[in-house]
C-alpha cells in the first residue's frame, strides 16, 4: 500500500545523491528520446495520412531516420554571418532548448516507487508553486527566438523574431489565465497535489446511488482545457500557427541564417516543448500518471511502475493530435492568429473564471439563494446580449459614387466601361499584314 500513495511536498528533498543524478538522468533522456521519436512519429504518421509510407529505409520501420538526419546536420557546413553577434548567436539556440527541457523537472512521472529498496517518488522535485516554474520555463524559452533573430545581424531573422516573441507572449496570456481554474479548484500550485486532487470526483446521487463525478480536469473544467490546449499550439509554434517559419511569407523566421547543429537545434526545441507541454497537458487536465477507466477499476492500476506506462500513452496521444492538427489544418494568418489570441480566447477565459469563481463562492450558500446570485448576472447578460445596439449597415454605393468620393491626388483609374482604344502601332502592324488567303497560282507569280 506505501508504493501506491500520492506523493507530497513533505516526500522531496531526502533522496540520495545518485537517485537525485538517476531522475535528472529520467528526465532528460525522457525528453531526448521523446523528441527522437516525435519526428519519426510525425512523418509517418503524416505520411499514412497522405498515403505514403514516410521514413522506412534507415533502421526497422525508419526508426534511425532521425539519427541519421542528426548526423548529416553535424556535418553540414556552419556558417557564422559576418554582423552577427558570435556570443549570442551560438547560446541562442541552447536557450529554447534548456528551458524546455527544464520544465520536466516538476512534471510528476508517476507515484513513489521502490527503487534498490528506496521509496521516491517518480518525479525530480516539486514545490508549492510548480506550476508557475512550468510557466517560467515556458516564458524564457521565447529569449532564444528573440536573440537568435537580433544576433543574426539580418533584417528577415530580426522580422521573424519579432513576429514569433508577439506570437508566443500573447498566447501566454491565454495559457496563464487557463491554469487559474485549476489553481481554484485543486487548491494548490503544486503538480502533484494537483494530480492528486483529480482522483476522483465529487459524489452526486441518482435514482439512490451514489455515482463518482469525473474528476479530471478536461472533463470539469472544459473551456479552460480547451483555451489551454489551443494556447499550447501557438506557444509551441506548431501548425496551424507556425507563423515563425512561414516560409512563403518571411523566408524561414528567426532561424534564417543558422545551419548545422545550431539550426537542428532550433528545429528539435520545438519538438521537445511540443512533448513537454504534452507532459503538462496531461499532469492538469487528463489525471496525470493515474489510470484512464476503465484501467481504474483494476486495484493495481495505479501503484507501482505501471502509473508511467498510463503517463506515456497519454503524452503519445496528445502528440499524435499535434500531428493530426499539422495534417488537417491549413496556416492562419498572422492578424487572424493575434485576433484569436486577443478577442476570442482572452475574453471567454475571463468571463470563464468570474463564472467558476461565482460558483465556487456561492457553492455553500442555501438553494434560493445561489438561484438568485446566479440568475441575476445570467440575466443581465442575455438581456444586454439581446439589446445590444448593432451597427447598421452602410448602403452599398454605385461604382460612380466610389469613383466621386475618392480622395485628391489618387492613382489615375482605367476607362470604367473597359473599353481601351487601339494603339497606333498595332493598326499600322494589321494594315501592313499580308492575306493569309493567297492563292498558289499568285505566290508562283
Amino acid at each position: 500500500m506505501y508504493l501506491a500513495q500520492d506523493p507530497t511536498l513533505q516526500d522531496f528533498g531526502h533522496d540520495t545523491w545518485w537517485l537525485v543524478l538517476a531522475k535528472v538522468l529520467l528526465a532528460f533522456v525522457f525528453a531526448v528520446l521523446a523528441t527522437l521519436l516525435g519526428v519519426w512519429f510525425e512523418r509517418r504518421v503524416v505520411g499514412f495520412m497522405q498515403v505514403r509510407p514516410g521514413p522506412n529505409q534507415v533502421g526497422p520501420f525508419g526508426l534511425l531516420q532521425t539519427l541519421a538526419d542528426g548526423l548529416k546536420m553535424a556535418f553540414k557546413e556552419d556558417i557564422l554571418p559576418t554582423k552577427a553577434d558570435k556570443v549570442v548567436y551560438f547560446f541562442a539556440p541552447t536557450i529554447s532548448v534548456i528551458c524546455s527541457v527544464t520544465a520536466l523537472s516538476v512534471v510528476p512521472f508517476g507515484p513513489i516507487v521502490s527503487v534498490f529498496g528506496h521509496h521516491t517518488p517518480l518525479q525530480v522535485t516539486d514545490v508549492q508553486v510548480a506550476v508557475l516554474v512550468l510557466l517560467a520555463c515556458s516564458s524564457m524559452g521565447i529569449y532564444g527566438i528573440v536573440l537568435g533573430g537580433w544576433a543574426s545581424g539580418s533584417t528577415y531573422p530580426l522580422l521573424g523574431g519579432l513576429r514569433s516573441s508577439a506570437q508566443m507572449i500573447s498566447y501566454e496570456v491565454a495559457m496563464g489565465l487557463s491554469i487559474v481554474a485549476v489553481f481554484m479548484t485543486a487548491g494548490t500550485m503544486s503538480t502533484s497535489g494537483i494530480v492528486a486532487a483529480q482522483a476522483d470526483g465529487t459524489r452526486f446521487t441518482l435514482f439512490g446511488q451514489s455515482l463518482p463525478a469525473p474528476g479530471w480536469y478536461a472533463l470539469l473544467l472544459l473551456p479552460s482545457f480547451v483555451i489551454f490546449f489551443i494556447a499550447t499550439v501557438g506557444e509551441t509554434n506548431r501548425a496551424p500557427f507556425d507563423l515563425p517559419e512561414a516560409e512563403s511569407e518571411l523566408v524561414a523566421g528567426f532561424m534564417t541564417e543558422y545551419s548545422s547543429l545550431k539550426f537542428a537545434l532550433f528545429m528539435l526545441s520545438e519538438y521537445v516543448s511540443m512533448v513537454t507541454m504534452s507532459a503538462v497537458t496531461v499532469t492538469l487536465f487528463l489525471g496525470g500518471w493515474r489510470a484512464p477507466w476503465p484501467i481504474s477499476l483494476w486495484s493495481g492500476a495505479n501503484s507501482g511502475w505501471w502509473p508511467l506506462l498510463w503517463f506515456l500513452g497519454k503524452v503519445v496521444l496528445l502528440v499524435f493530435v499535434f500531428v493530426w492538427l499539422r495534417g488537417t489544418l491549413p496556416r492562419l494568418r498572422y492578424d487572424q492568429f493575434m485576433r484569436l489570441g486577443w478577442k476570442v480566447l482572452l475574453p471567454i477565459n475571463l468571463v470563464w473564471i468570474l463564472a467558476l469563481a461565482g460558483i465556487k463562492v456561492t457553492s455553500g450558500w442555501e438553494r434560493g439563494d445561489r438561484l438568485i446570485a446566479i440568475g441575476i448576472p445570467v440575466a443581465a447578460v442575455l438581456l444586454a446580449i439581446f439589446f445590444w445596439p448593432t451597427r447598421k449597415p452602410e448602403p452599398e454605393r454605385s461604382l460612380e459614387e466610389q469613383v466621386q468620393a475618392r480622395p485628391e491626388g489618387s492613382f489615375p483609374l482605367p476607362p470604367m466601361d473597359l473599353q481601351v482604344p487601339p494603339s497606333p502601332r498595332t493598326r499600322r502592324a494589321v494594315a501592313q499584314r499580308q492575306p493569309a488567303n493567297v492563292g498558289a497560282d499568285e505566290k508562283e507569280v
